[in-house]
């Protein structure tokens, strides 16, 4: 078990076990707030609330009622607990909405500028009847656009309500266009010398200029636009034609053939069998949780529908299957073909000749699916995470071509050591992803990191993340495949200590990772699947495990691979507690970065940082620039970081300051008791009510759309207001 222990309670409050013992002047209640199960993140209960059409929920009673004005039953406060499985998060467009040419100062062959009769030819040239359905009217345009946002500065805010300024006396409006605010700042152009929003970003006022005779054009920051170049414009991104090929299953993959032919020979399968069709995988929507595969993705361009979840495959711990099962569809076409000679490598790539892992003394930031996104991880890194991994993809998604999963890839140029995390339940998905990835994204990621640590119910059911654990030959398979098809990339695995609690398996299988199938870093989380996130993680197995990989590198003397372990780490003291004392070469943080993602700079300066309201808000502020510059400044992009930003809130305000607590450091898994904080703005930081999380997005966000809802992960978040809009 784990050697954590409890704290001493306060000599004044009787506290309740497992709550945190706040100083008693800031105290309202040692009943402890509530705050969500962790667990119940990973799709535990059923029932989804009922939703209007708006998304607001109409089933929202006061907490501590039925609704109806009578208690709370037993069943009611089960079905409060868990999460919202059905939160559906629509995009919110302009009322008149600007076609994407003209609002970037360019010409539209479909456009009314154009001449009849060249319209005429073109249409019956082409047998179509083309036209365009937005409008190209950009006078008319800005008339009935909404007010340009503009973001204060921290120091501008109050830490006593109303917090925001009054914005009118900050605004400059123009003259001709009400609607543009000529002192806002644009995040986007400040950071890249442009805005590819044009006219449609909700900063406009920040990057346009008016003529003489006062036409408005927009502007552009050439110098600032080369460095951009270098060192702000994200990297990974596979284009349409790649997806296009992925989707016909005509992409060439000469590695993953000839592996899989190998496997199929070595089973005795005569023929290959062809892997399922594309519309059977599960298509996830970009920086999604996996529970929430129906939800239509706030992106700034269209997303593709949801495939239908394939139905649960059976976990086989004794691999009665053969590999014959796995095997893809041998690609057909002379060109093809042809392709695949020329791509076929005439040595295999050698474990030793691949890039070795030195993370030893390096912070690494877990991948977490929703919040994991792009612009959280660019915050952590400001904060001193070293190594950052994108949102775990299905193999599956990948293969068919989803840009939704191939959105997850995307690396901004602060990531220095940067992974692309994979699930998936076989070679015959696993190997090909490998290959494309190699293929495509090259130099630009570091490691693929396969998951074998998935508990969700969706991923394990299908035989990936945590069953994998129980089909350990598979597992092998998988690894020495992919190997091969990364080349010189490496591939780390993360996993947990076993599948049910009492039969831990990892001391078992991590000494083969390495040393058998050439893994090059491996994570364990010290709980088993069963466990989800209930009870403290097993660190003291957690050091077994590494006493095993590092007892049988030294039998077959071979150089040691790092290994991270993971669970409840909350404080620098307790990082480099658990580092010196169980022989890991780091921990992979994960709920800690998400209360607080201040965390890797107490890491780093072995320290716990009584970080103010302030200092808090101004990160907030931050992750908002980050989220405009990855999901867009136009109206689509705002209310996606608007999102994502409550998303990060409904952690972040789990966060209790260390200074106002009577014994140091804070525990991940104690509970809040009801407080307020050492300022008005600090108490609503601290706010469980997801309405509040939404008053804060608008300090930096504008006003959210009367359209617009945030329907909370976890249900208890929207009670205590009759609309649960948060």
């Amino acid at each position: 078990m784990s050697s954590e222990t409890t704290p001493a309670p306060s000599a004044t409050v009787p506290y309740p076990a497992g709550t945190a013992p706040v100083k008693a002047e800031y105290l309202i209640s040692i009943k402890p707030k509530y705050v969500a199960d962790d667990d119940a993140a990973e799709g535990t209960t059923t029932g989804d609330r009922k939703q209007n059409r708006d998304g607001r929920n109409s089933t929202v009673g006061e907490a501590g009622s039925n609704g109806r004005g009578g208690k709370t039953s037993k069943e009611q406060k089960k079905a409060r607990q868990g999460q919202n499985k059905g939160r559906k998060f629509g995009k919110v467009r302009d009322e008149l909405d600007l076609c994407w040419r003209i609002a970037n100062g360019t010409v539209c062959e479909y456009g009314a500028e154009l001449s009849r009769r060249f319209l005429s030819l073109l249409f019956a040239y082409a047998n179509v009847k083309a036209r365009c359905r937005f409008t190209h009217d950009v006078a008319g345009y800005l008339a009935a656009k909404a007010p340009d946002i503009h973001m204060p500065e921290v120091s501008q805010i109050s830490e006593e309500p109303p917090f925001v300024p009054n914005l009118g006396s900050l605004r400059n409006p123009h003259p001709q266009y009400p609607s543009l605010d000529l002192n806002t700042v644009c995040p986007v152009f400040a950071e890249t010398g442009e805005c590819r929003y044009g006219f449609k970003c909700r900063f406009l006022g920040g990057h346009v200029k008016t003529s003489e005779s006062g036409e408005l054009s927009l502007v552009g920051d050439e110098d600032k636009k080369a460095r951009a170049a270098l060192t702000s414009h994200e990297l990974n991104f596979v284009g349409p034609e790649v997806q296009k090929q992925l989707r016909s299953r005509k992409y060439p993959l000469p590695i993953s053939d000839e592996y899989l032919r190998q496997l199929a020979q070595e089973n005795g399968d005569a023929k290959p069998k062809p892997v399922p069709d594309s519309n059977s995988v599960i298509v996830a929507e970009p920086e999604q949780d996996m529970n929430d595969v129906e939800m239509a993705a706030p992106t700034s361009t269209p997303a593709a529908a949801p495939a239908p979840a394939p139905a649960a495959a059976e976990v086989d711990p004794q691999e009665k299957k053969t590999d014959a099962d796995e095997i893809v569809e041998k690609r057909t076409g002379d060109a093809q073909a042809s392709t695949s000679q020329v791509d076929s490598p005439d040595v295999p790539m050698r474990f030793q000749e691949k890039k070795r892992l030195h993370w030893t003394g390096k912070t690494y930031l877990a991948p977490l699916t929703t919040v994991g996104n792009l612009p959280f991880r660019r915050l952590c890194v400001d904060l001193g995470a070293d190594i950052t991994c994108g949102e775990m993809g299905l193999a599956s998604s990948f293969l068919a071509g989803s840009k939704e999963e191939w959105s997850l890839v995307r690396r901004h140029p602060s990531e220095k050591i940067f992974g692309v995390q994979v699930a998936g339940n076989k070679p015959a998905n696993l190997v090909p992803t490998a290959e494309v990835l190699a293929k495509e994204l090259g130099s630009n990621i570091d490691f693929v990191d396969v998951n074998c640590g998935c508990p969700i119910d969706l991923v394990f059911k299908t035989g990936s993340g945590s069953a994998l654990l129980d089909s350990v030959g598979k597992l092998g398979r998988i690894l020495i495949g992919m190997n091969k098809a990364l080349g010189d990339i490496p591939v780390t695995v993360k996993l947990r200590t076993g599948v049910k609690d009492g039969k831990n398996t990892a001391h078992k299988l991590m000494p083969r990772l390495a040393t058998e199938w050439n893994a090059s870093c491996i994570t364990l989380h010290g709980r088993t699947r069963q466990q989800r996130y209930t009870r403290l993680a097993d660190w003291d197995y957690i050091k077994h495990c590494v006493e095993a990989v590092r007892e049988k590198e030294k039998e077959e003397d071979l150089p040691p691979v790092p290994i991270f372990g993971g669970g409840d780490c909350f404080s620098s003291q307790d990082y480099w507690h658990k580092v010196e004392t169980t022989g890991v070469d780091g921990v992979m943080i994960g709920r800690g970065a998400l209360i607080k993602p201040w965390i890797f700079t107490e890491v780093k300066e072995r320290r716990e940082w009584d970080i103010s309201a302030r200092e808090r808000l101004d990160l907030i502020r931050k992750y908002a620039e980050y989220g405009l510059n990855h999901f867009g400044s136009d109206t689509t992009g705002v209310n996606a970081t608007r999102r994502y930003l409550c998303e990060a809130l409904s952690f972040q305000y789990r966060y209790i300051p260390i200074g106002i607590l009577e014994h140091l450091p804070g525990r991940i898994n104690d509970r809040a008791p009801a407080f307020r904080g050492r300022n008005d703005l600090e108490t609503l930081l601290a706010s469980p009510d997801s309405n509040d999380w939404v008053k804060i997005s608008e300090m930096f966000l504008g006003p959210a759309p009367e359209t617009w809802s945030f329907t909370p992960k976890h249900k208890s978040n929207a009670y205590g207001s009759e609309e649960g809009q948060g």
